[in-house]
């Protein structure tokens, strides 16, 4: 009989509570604070995505928990959510895929849905996702907030370039129809990372602005051109992409904004946004 192979969890501990009392704890706080920002309206939309940030919950989870409120009161229940996120080691495959059957953290284990993953027929590298944290904070998220059965599909993304992200984008698009599965679709990414706010939300706003216009290719060469620390712009890039393949005219909205000094002031901040990704 084959063992069971569990990714262990990597940041527990330091970007959320290692603990579960603590991490429910906590995400309550949150949810409590931001409960009445939360526009609940596009919970009535066909939801195909979000951007949302990965750094500590005491920082970003503020941003993060309007995408994760959303999900617990849409209809759609997701057979399979695929995170797309950065790789920050840079070890490994420039897109990769892991062998484990299970993600574990202190909320339990969530497994992999290894059959959609090997669908997609990317390489395997337990390297690119051992250590990274990007896509990991997404699950503890995930396992508070939807309360019915899911499996994942964790995917690093290390080559950033606009070839990488629609290639993802239509694998995604073309396992899903294969196998009849209700995918959603989480792209993990900060955006400016060390700026004053002023400059950071001057710098976001460049990408931004081609998010909103569904330009791909001004996402990668703004953030090229302008040096802008968006660290999951591949992420972001593919996305789109699958929502375009979605729907041509899909929207995309702004939930939530803010940075790490509204937390701990400071003259050099990191940038949370969440962006929604509908039908239109």
């Amino acid at each position: 009989m084959e063992q069971t192979s569990i990714r262990k969890p990597a940041v527990a501990g330091r970007f959320y509570p290692n603990n579960k009392t603590e991490l429910t704890r906590l995400l309550d706080k949150i949810l409590k604070a931001e409960k009445n920002k939360i526009d609940l309206s596009y919970a009535e939309k066909m939801i195909f995505g979000a951007v949302v940030p990965h750094a500590g919950y005491m920082f970003s989870a503020y941003q993060a928990i309007h995408f994760f409120e959303l999900l617990r009161h849409i209809k759609t229940q997701y057979d399979t959510f695929v995170i797309v996120n950065p790789n920050h080691t840079g070890l490994g495959r420039e897109i990769a895929l892991v062998s484990h059957d299970f993600w574990e953290t202190p909320l339990g284990l969530v497994p992999v849905d290894y059959e959609f993953a090997n669908e997609l027929s990317l390489a395997v590298s337990d390297i690119a996702h051992k250590s990274e944290h990007s896509g990991e904070v997404m699950l503890p998220l995930l396992q508070h907030f939807v309360d019915y059965e899911f499996k994942i599909v964790p995917i690093t993304l290390s080559d950033q370039t606009v070839d990488n992200a629609k290639l993802l984008a239509h694998k995604i698009i073309e396992s899903e129809q294969k196998l009849s599965r209700k995918v959603c679709v989480i792209a993990s990414s900060d955006f400016s990372h060390f700026l004053s706010p002023e400059e950071g939300k001057f710098f976001d706003q460049k990408v931004l602005d081609k998010i909103a216009e569904k330009d791909i290719e001004g996402v990668f060469s703004e953030v090229r051109k302008y040096k802008i620390s968006v660290c999951g712009f591949g992420p972001i890039m593919c996305l789109m992409e699958y929502s375009r393949l979605k729907d041509e005219n899909y929207q995309s909205k702004i939930l939530a904004r803010g940075h790490s000094g509204e937390i701990i002031p400071s003259n050099e901040v990191v940038d949370y946004i969440s962006i929604l990704f509908c039908k239109s």
